[in-house]
């Protein structure tokens, strides 16, 4: 069922200057800052045709596809300070078999990414979880999150941290140039109720979905 509901609160942005070289580590993890020594793992992530499905930016092909993708979604986005990126590592060994990441500015928006061999084994929520108490330490209020409404598993991710549906909007997603619904999930770190209305805003077709 859907409800054109309005929804509450704007949040106030806030501006935070992200940690250069960020370590964590969890009982099962390494999470640490991508190197250009990670290409090849890099690439045996992306270059999965299911793990790219639901990503937003087209599945690189070649070495050099990889190589110019990782430059621009991983070393310049932490480089130039846009957020929080950390390759996922397995203990013992140190090549990412995935990603998590969380943007300063806007949204907050938070992405994960995750070789298809290690689904479902828990791998992205322990991840967020020690994301998500750093972000506390470093003063974000909030976080949020959108899926693809063809990929609940990733809804079910959001769920499990805690995350609270909002509402969901309809986009032409770029650069695949595709129309998607979305559905956005939120979690307050500091326990005020907000929502953040950015979507709901901008995109004409937005709804609250009743059923869910």
């Amino acid at each position: 069922m859907k409800s054109d509901l309005p929804v509450p609160t704007e949040p106030i942005l806030k501006q935070i200057q992200p940690p250069s070289s960020l370590i964590l580590e969890t009982k099962r993890l390494i999470l640490r800052p991508f190197t250009p020594n990670d290409l090849q793992a890099f690439w045996s992530i992306h270059n999965d045709e299911q793990v790219n499905q639901f990503l937003p930016w087209f599945r690189p092909n070649t070495l050099a596809q990889a190589r110019d993708l990782l430059q621009r979604q991983r070393l310049d986005f932490t480089a130039q300070n846009k957020g929080y990126c950390l390759a996922i590592c397995l203990k013992p060994d140190s090549d990412p078999i995935g990603y998590v990441k969380v943007e300063c500015d806007g949204a907050h928006d938070f992405g994960y990414g995750l070789k298809r061999e290690f689904w479902n084994q828990h791998i992205v929520t322990e991840a967020a979880q020690a994301l998500i108490e750093q972000l506390k330490l470093d003063g974000f209020l909030w976080i949020t999150a959108t899926h693809d409404i063809l990929n609940p598993a990733s809804g079910k991710v959001m769920q499990h941290l805690g995350m609270d549906y909002k509402y969901s909007f309809q986009e032409q997603w770029m650069p695949k140039n595709i129309p998607v619904v979305f559905r956005l999930y939120q979690l307050n770190l500091d326990g005020i109720e907000r929502t953040f209305q950015d979507y709901w805003n901008r995109y004409e077709q937005h709804w609250v979905e009743t059923s869910l």
